[in-house]
């Protein structure tokens, strides 16, 4: 299968656990922009006007938490026969299409609070920058294993470099 067929290809989505790492950061930077927008109102001698900034922050941060839950289910990828495919985006989609012999990393990463729900961040590097690829929101044996696959299809395709 060569061409992008949606109807018979299926897509494989981020964990649904990612939400709640999604919603605690937009919930800690919430109250980030809150704090600050506290300490400019009570220190004296600072213009009350500069709280517009954290202000603008909070509303952009309360105004995208109910699109968060479809922000998230937006994101997936497909293993097709050459290449990897990745979408994300509700508003300005993106989808790339990654040949497997282009591939030159594939990392996991772990952050702290993604750790917490046993989540990782597969990150696929190639020579061109743009299509660089990071599939956020995955289990850790789901990772592992798509970087497997991914190291071991690229090695293959890459055979007659």
């Amino acid at each position: 299968m060569t061409a992008l067929d949606h109807t018979t290809v299926q897509w494989r989505r981020v964990s649904p656990k990612y939400i709640w790492s999604e919603l605690i950061g937009a919930f800690f930077w919430a109250l980030v922009a809150l704090a600050g927008i506290i300490a400019i109102l009570v220190i004296p001698d600072v213009p009350k006007w500069v709280a517009v900034f954290p202000g603008a922050g909070l509303l952009v941060i309360l105004i995208s938490i109910p699109f968060e839950w479809r922000r998230v289910r937006a994101i997936g990828y497909q293993l097709r026969q050459d290449d990897l495919v990745f979408r994300r985006g509700l508003f300005w989609s993106r989808m790339v299409a990654i040949p497997y012999g282009r591939l030159q990393l594939v990392d996991i990463q772990r952050g702290p609070l993604t750790r917490i729900f046993g989540l990782s961040s597969l990150k696929v590097v190639t020579a061109a920058a743009v299509t660089n690829v990071t599939i956020p929101g995955l289990g850790w044996q789901d990772a592992e294993k798509l970087r497997d696959d991914l190291v071991a299809l690229a090695e293959t395709r890459r055979a007659g470099l």
